[in-house]
């Protein structure tokens, strides 16, 4: 299985510089889909519900700070670890959402189930940790 780090090197190899928001959904509608088409998941790590829409606590921790990114910050992680079925799966993501600003992908996954379970009660702009699932996520997206 590829590592978080693979995941956004191959996507960020294929966008180029983009914003870390950005790349913190294009992440997680890479995942659902690969889920629901693949029945597996790309990377081990789980998203957290965080205010601003699905986050990946690590890949967070390395963009803190920085508002774009592009594939060097990831220079030692290996995107050929990817097997062909993924790098389809992601192709198909970009092809559909890529083109979509990062405010509009946050704002889509505020109106989505699996972010929104996750939350709970917790309100509006309020941090949270808690995981979503991806059961949670499987069973949403293969849904629509």
């Amino acid at each position: 299985m590829a590592s978080t780090f693979d995941v956004a090197k191959y996507i960020t190899e294929r966008t180029g510089e983009v914003s870390a928001m950005k790349l913190q959904k294009l992440m997680f509608y890479a995942q659902a889909w690969n889920l629901v088409w693949d029945e597996a998941p790309l990377f081990s790590e789980d998203f957290q519900a965080w205010a601003n829409g699905p986050v990946l606590p690590t890949l967070y921790q390395k963009h803190r700070g920085l508002f774009k990114v592009d594939a060097a910050l990831f220079a030692s992680a290996d995107s050929a670890a990817l097997s062909e079925s993924e790098r389809g799966n992601i192709e198909r993501v970009l092809a559909f959402y890529g083109d979509k600003t990062a405010q509009w992908l946050s704002n889509l996954t505020h109106q989505e189930a699996p972010w929104k379970q996750a939350r709970g009660d917790t309100p509006i702009g309020e941090p949270s940790t808690a995981v979503i699932s991806q059961g949670a996520m499987h069973e949403y997206y293969s849904s629509l």
